[in-house]
């Protein structure tokens, strides 16, 4: 194949229209969240996905996988992390079992400010989907992503 390889373009447009349909979509929830909530994405995401951890065996996250989850380094989710705890949104704490580990839970005020913040994201995430579903280069991708039934 080559770089004029029609195969080539086709997947190089639908590479780019996938990456505009997430990024106005973060956008239009990321400017959702910070007006009502004052939390970013990320940090909405961080919330979301340590809230839904529970104790017992496997029951926590190590960072790697909070990191892969939220789809940030390493070093950036502990920013992340940081950040949240110095709001009183998350706690660490010493693993129980084997004191190398460190275990970030959501606090009370963290988990109130995301259930207050979970009508926020799912409107904004229906308002932006509706949004580029006008979009003919958009709406296939669209349909696929609410045609999906992935648990949370």
């Amino acid at each position: 194949m080559t770089a004029t390889d029609p195969a080539l373009t086709a997947l190089a447009q639908g590479w780019s229209a996938l990456a505009l349909l997430h990024g106005r979509i973060e956008a239009h929830i990321e400017r959702a969240l910070q007006a009502k909530h004052d939390l970013s994405v990320r940090e909405y995401s961080l919330l979301d996905v340590l809230s839904r951890q529970h104790e017992g065996q496997g029951g926590h996250l190590q960072m790697k996988q909070v990191a892969d989850a939220v789809v940030l380094s390493q070093s950036a989710t502990t920013r992340l992390v940081t950040r949240l705890e110095d709001r009183g949104l998350l706690e660490r704490y010493l693993c129980p079992t084997d004191r190398r580990g460190i275990y970030t839970n959501v606090t009370e005020a963290g988990l109130r400010l995301l259930e207050e913040a979970r009508p926020t994201n799912d409107g904004a995430l229906r308002e932006a989907l509706d949004e580029a579903a006008r979009n003919p280069e958009l709406a296939p991708l669209v349909r696929v992503v609410e045609s999906l039934n992935m648990p949370a």
